[in-house]
């Protein structure tokens, strides 16, 4: 099974507290349910997935865990957090781990990899109708521009969206590598250092499964999710993710507080074993009086 991101971390700040219910909001191959299973003994899981492929994987791998009522894996987003009902004394911890799972990535027909040929679809949950395809080939070049500049981060798309205008008259975009074949030619990509798609079809994931609104509408829903002393733990790979975050947490100070002050970011172990962790940053909220603070500057890894 792939290691998931800062899996030592998150196993380490549950573990404190002793949890009853933890809540796994992006179950994806079930590597952090699988350590918190292990290192929580007395501890439920519930596991929410909105890719129904990651929910039948659950069913199958976890079968024993599933049986003995120790996991129960529901098709959700978890954008949908308030129209489900937890335990009524609340989740002691949940956890959140924003983006692709490795799978999802390295199958090329889930759309994602712009170095594998695929369909282009980026759909997390392939019942709902719109594609990567549909935005490449209908929004206006001013909507395209915008959605680059602000969820893809990228300075100038202008030269590649006129290039996908002018090519898309020609003939509808399809798949992966048409679209990343393009951008390496505008951009004049000599096949080493980053990638010139990357950020495109960051942007373009974020605008199918409508993460950042979905992210921003949910994070208070789980933080009233909490029990009356759990922890809201939030792992987010992109700059927007992590702002969404942070000003969420200062908003929320009415029921607790950030256990840390400073992100928690991989290892440079973690980083050279697994480079798509690189850009990894976990914040946590402490559920809780403000009056019972204790807000510790930096986290401590127990060696």
């Amino acid at each position: 099974m792939h290691k998931p991101v800062l899996l030592d971390e998150v196993v380490q700040i549950a573990r404190e507290i002793s949890p009853r219910w933890i809540l796994d909001g992006t179950f994806g191959r079930g590597g952090h349910t699988r350590a918190l299973l292990d290192a929580c003994p007395g501890a439920r899981v519930v596991a929410f997935d909105q890719d129904v492929e990651a929910v039948r994987h659950a069913e199958q791998a976890f079968a024993s865990e599933i049986l003995s009522g120790r996991l129960s894996p529901h098709h959700i987003n978890f954008h949908d957090i308030a129209k489900f009902k937890g335990p009524e004394e609340g989740f002691d911890v949940i956890l959140l781990d924003l983006g692709v799972s490795s799978p999802q990535l390295d199958q090329a027909e889930r759309g994602f990899s712009f170095y594998h040929d695929g369909p282009l679809d980026m759909r997390m949950n392939r019942t709902q109708d719109l594609t990567a395809a549909d935005i490449v080939n209908s929004w206006s070049e001013v909507e395209l521009n915008g959605l680059f500049s602000a969820a893809g981060e990228i300075r100038r798309p202008q030269r590649v969206v006129r290039a996908i205008a002018h090519d898309r008259r020609e003939a509808p975009f399809t798949s992966t590598r048409q679209l990343a074949g393009l951008i390496e030619r505008v951009e004049g990509w000599r096949k080493k250092g980053f990638h010139p798609a990357t950020q495109y079809f960051l942007a373009l994931r974020m605008a199918v499964n409508n993460e950042l609104a979905g992210l921003e509408a949910c994070v208070q829903d789980f933080i009233r999710a909490l029990s009356p002393t759990g922890r809201l733990l939030i792992i987010t790979f992109h700059s927007l993710e992590d702002r969404i975050i942070k000003y969420a947490f200062k908003e929320s100070s009415q029921w607790g507080y950030p256990l840390f002050k400073k992100v928690i970011t991989p290892s440079r172990d973690e980083e050279r074993e697994n480079p798509r962790a690189r850009s990894a940053k976990l914040r946590i909220f402490q559920r809780g009086s403000s009056d019972d603070a204790r807000t510790v500057k930096r986290y401590s890894p127990v060696s």
